[in-house]
């Protein structure tokens, strides 16, 4: 590599001493940039990840673009599904559709199981080629088995998950084997990205805001227990988000993992009185980006310096993904900020 390692993202993610705050953006990656969306006319998004060359680039761009601390694989949470017998497609405009929705124990009984270097041989592959290419951390990540059962149930993207919700309560048995399944999937397909070089790894929780506590103790928080357990003996840090599920925080706090992601719903000062006591990541309302810049820079100095009173450390993120309407010269000024801001302080 031709500059030196930028490891601050990784020491934040430890609570060590770093040199700035780190920063990095959620869907960094994508809409927002003029280059991807030249791509994405003659690519879908599997057909970018199936050519790692291709799928590297996408993923480094931002980096390149913004100077972040930290680049995150270009690929979907779905990748893995055709691989247990998933029919899913992503559908510009609405998200990934599913053809054969899970409506019965039988359903879930027949989901097979995941080979990583024989299934999906293309992720691996862009692992390699980044860390050759990166002088930041590269993060990589994995569905939540909540959110990726409410796709694989609702046949596709969901306003409140009443079908989910009506199959977790009627079929309890049927939902703890899909928990279970999806769990050993996840585990087997989130080790081989370590394996292959992914220095971090983000668990997507997208929407299991739709449960209430209790019913996340019951039917969800096994299974993560179960799946953070087993990579702790991999030794990257692990990071934990969802969106909407700040009555959550203290529940994943519980779990071991190493980061507490938030939405920019709950202030980082918030999550500490809930009783968050380890790294956190967030949490600028996305929304704000489209704001002039005398209000964006008011709004991440705010989260700054709540970050920096957060005693075991902080990387700056977005509450979600970077809008399509973003401008990239927004976040590169951003990223600047972040950087120049909390160095002094």
């Amino acid at each position: 590599m031709t500059t030196q390692f930028n490891d601050n993202f990784l020491r934040a993610c430890r609570g060590e001493k770093t040199d700035h705050t780190p920063v990095w953006y959620m869907r960094q990656a994508g809409r927002s940039q003029p280059e991807y969306r030249e791509i994405k006319e003659k690519y879908s998004l599997f057909e970018i990840t199936h050519q790692p060359e291709l799928c590297a680039y996408v993923t480094k761009l931002p980096v390149d673009q913004y100077n972040n601390d930290a680049a995150i694989l270009y690929k979907d949470i779905m990748t893995p599904l055709p691989a247990i017998g998933v029919d899913v497609e992503i559908k510009s405009g609405i998200g990934p559709v599913i053809d054969n929705p899970i409506r019965s124990k039988e359903d879930v009984a027949k989901l097979g199981t995941i080979q990583p270097e024989e299934d999906v041989p293309y992720v691996l592959e862009t692992i390699k080629i980044l860390r050759e290419q990166l002088n930041v951390p590269l993060i990589s990540f994995g569905g939540a088995p909540f959110t990726l059962a409410s796709y694989m149930i609702e046949g596709g993207p969901s306003k409140n998950y009443n079908k989910t919700k009506a199959f977790m309560y009627a079929e309890p048995d049927a939902w703890h084997l899909l928990m279970d399944k999806l769990g050993d999937m996840t585990i087997t397909y989130i080790k081989s990205q370590i394996k292959a070089g992914a220095q971090a790894i983000q668990i997507f929780d997208s929407w299991v805001g739709a449960l209430n506590v209790a019913d996340y103790r019951l039917f969800v928080k096994p299974v993560m227990n179960r799946i953070f357990a087993e990579l702790r003996g991999e030794g990257v840090p692990l990071i934990m988000f969802g969106v909407g599920a700040s009555h959550l925080v203290k529940e994943w706090n519980d779990l071991p993992l190493d980061v507490v992601g938030l939405d920019w719903r709950l202030s980082i000062t918030e999550a500490g009185t809930k009783g968050v006591n380890k790294p956190v990541q967030g949490n600028l309302d996305p929304a704000i980006l489209l704001s002039p810049w005398e209000v964006i820079e008011e709004k991440a100095k705010a989260i700054l310096d709540q970050g920096m009173g957060h005693a075991p450390g902080h990387i700056f993120n977005l509450g979600h993904g970077v809008f399509p309407e973003v401008n990239p010269d927004t976040l590169r000024r951003l990223t600047a900020f972040v950087h120049e801001y909390s160095s002094t302080k």
